[in-house]
Formats: C-alpha cells, structure tokens, sequence
C-alpha cells in the first residue's frame, strides 16, 4: 500500500532486513536477531535514525586495531534498533487496507481470523478486516469468485470443487489435517442400517459436510439420494436446528454443535477424526489472481493468521473469551470443550495438506 506523506511499512521492513543484513556483514557476534523483530513496525522518525546509525557504523574495511571499536558500534546500533522495534506499535499507516473474509459458521475450526482480529495481529499488519458469516463453504467459494471477499476460510471440498472446474481458487494455508465433524443421529436411530429412507442434512452441496455424509454413507453401505436424502440446510447451526427438530434424521457437526446435539440425546454414529484420512481443516481460500495483484495484502493476512493460530494453540483463556464472543457461548464447558477439541490439532506451520 502507498500513501502519500507516510513511509510504507512495506519499505521499513526491507530497511530493517537491509540493517540487520549489514549488521551481520560487519561482525559475526552478532549473527543471530529473533525472527519476529521483522514482524514489528518502526516509525518514519526511527528508520531515519537508525539510518544514519547505520551509516556511521557500517564501514566494511576498518583497520584491525579497531576492530573492538566497530564490534562496539555495531552492538550499540542493534540494541538501538531493538529498542525502537520492542516500543508499543504505533500509527504507521495514513489508512488501513479494508478486507473482507468470509467464515461459514461459529465452529472452532473457523477462530483464527477471530482471535488474530481481537489480538490487533490484523491491525498491526495494517490491515482492517471484517469478518462476515456466510452459511456453506460453496456459496462463500462463489462469492469470493463474485468478488464478495478476496479470501474465505472454508471447506477444502468446494475449493477443489470450484478448481476443477476450471476457476483460479487456491488453499493457501490450513489450521490442521485432522476432520472435526462427528455425524450425529437422532436418538431413535439405534443403528446405521436405521437411516434407509432417511434424511441427512448438510450445509451445501459440495461443501465438507456434503463429503463427508456422504463417506459415511458409503461405509454404512448406503447409497446417498437412493437409500437415504441429502437436504442442504445453508449452515452448520441450521443443520443442528433440523437435527433437533427432526426435520433430518442425521447431520455432520462440528464442536460445540456435536457436543450440544449429545446433550440432547442424539446418537454418535461416526467421529471423523478417527478414520485416518487427511482432512484439509479451516482452509483459507483466495485466488491466483488476488495472490498476483495483492500479494503483500495476502502476505500481511497470513503473518497475522499464524500469529492468530499460535495464540490459539497457547493461550487457551483468551481464546476462550474471543470463541465465547464470536460464538455466544456462555457455558464454560462447552467453551473449554471447544478449545480442548481444536487447540491440539492446529499445526505450527498452517500448510493445507
């Protein structure tokens, strides 16, 4: 992003690399700077003393009688540099970069962008992000296409669907390889023999829900339309709603909807976690196009992801709180359920498969 009367921040991470570059040119004590000192912002004011910092201490070729000299120079340049750096961030952007993402329901698998949102890791990266429900993973993938948003997190079905079909979605990043669906029943469902001339209900068609009722069908040795009904509900919380109302007999849900559905006495035929088959889990999708056009956007976005994914995985009471807002949850347990189910899974580094 370029605005006119500010230093992009853009430039002042390449001038910090660019400092800490030369930093370790001079002098091998030195070498080793944390890596997320990169992921701070400094102000215009600070690169302009740190630049004439640096170039009074960047002499490659000084004799070797000064070499403590230099060694000195260098030392109290990076702790200059690292005190500017550590101070609380400041405004550095004139106007923030608006984006929009897309989630498909209050799942815990969606919380990432939730947490990253509330911790500022968003702000901090400059930009200002809204984050918009939208029911079902196909429908969020033909709205991204519309240019609704420029990324989606959703269901990797839907994504491979939409590729296949010859548009330009890529999944660039993940939370874990693990599937967090479980397909509950009602309770008159005392087998899955029980479900022929039955209804399944679904988020859409095309979406992780639709895939993975399906799989089960097939391993109950049903057929999907012909033995039991496929009903697209729009979403998740929906879904649940038919579950419990017995519009639908079965349904695929996530935590804490699964956890809520057995507490009112609907059966687990399945945990899909358990079959041993990779999952891509809280996909985020975008396009070629928006990678090529906005790369530092997308950049920017997925920095704050990971910082959001790691304070998932580490910092289970703010989670809780940030799940608890977005959710409405107010029961602890189901909060501490929540992050007890996801938390583990959630991979260091956020490679889709």
């Amino acid at each position: 992003m370029r605005v006119a009367g500010t230093c992009p921040r853009l430039r002042e991470l390449e001038f910090v690399r660019e400092a800490i570059t030369r930093m370790r040119t001079n002098t091998r004590e030195f070498a080793l700077l944390p890596a997320e000192l990169l992921n701070r912002r400094v102000s215009r004011s600070d690169t302009e003393h740190l630049n004439f910092l640096l170039q009074n201490s960047s002499q490659r070729n000084h004799p070797s009688g000064d070499k403590n000299t230099m060694v000195a120079k260098v030392a109290f340049t990076i702790g200059l540099l690292v005190s500017f750096l550590l101070l609380p961030d400041r405004q550095v952007f004139a106007a923030s970069t608006p984006m929009r993402v897309l989630y498909p329901s209050f799942g815990g698998t969606w919380a990432t962008p939730w947490i990253a949102k509330e911790a500022g890791y968003f702000s901090a990266e400059g930009l200002d992000v809204e984050l918009i429900r939208v029911g079902g993973s196909t429908r969020m993938v033909a709205g991204m296409l519309g240019g609704s948003a420029p990324i989606i997190q959703a269901g990797a079905a839907a994504a491979i669907a939409a590729t296949a079909a010859g548009s330009d979605v890529v999944i660039i990043a993940a939370t874990g390889n693990v599937s967090p669906f479980r397909l509950m029943a009602r309770p008159e469902i005392k087998q899955p023999s029980d479900l022929k001339g039955k209804r399944a209900g679904i988020t859409t068609f095309g979406s992780t829900s639709d895939q993975v009722v399906r799989i089960a069908l097939q391993k109950f040795n049903l057929e999907p339309i012909k033995d039991v009904a496929i009903l697209s509900m729009g979403a998740q919380p929906e879904a649940f709603a038919a579950l419990q109302s017995g519009a639908v007999q079965v349904a695929a849900l996530s935590y804490p909807l699964y956890a809520k559905a057995a507490q009112l006495g609907m059966r687990e035929l399945i945990n899909f976690g358990d079959l041993g088959v990779e999952d891509v889990n809280g996909g985020v999708i975008t396009t070629r196009a928006f990678i090529a056009q906005h790369r530092d956007s997308a950049t920017r976005f997925i920095r704050a992801y990971i910082r959001g994914a790691h304070r998932y995985r580490t910092d289970k009471e703010f989670s809780k709180r940030v799940l608890g807002k977005y959710a409405k949850i107010t029961e602890d347990d189901l909060l501490e359920g929540t992050w007890q189910d996801y938390a583990p899974t959630i991979q260091k580094v956020p490679r889709p498969s």
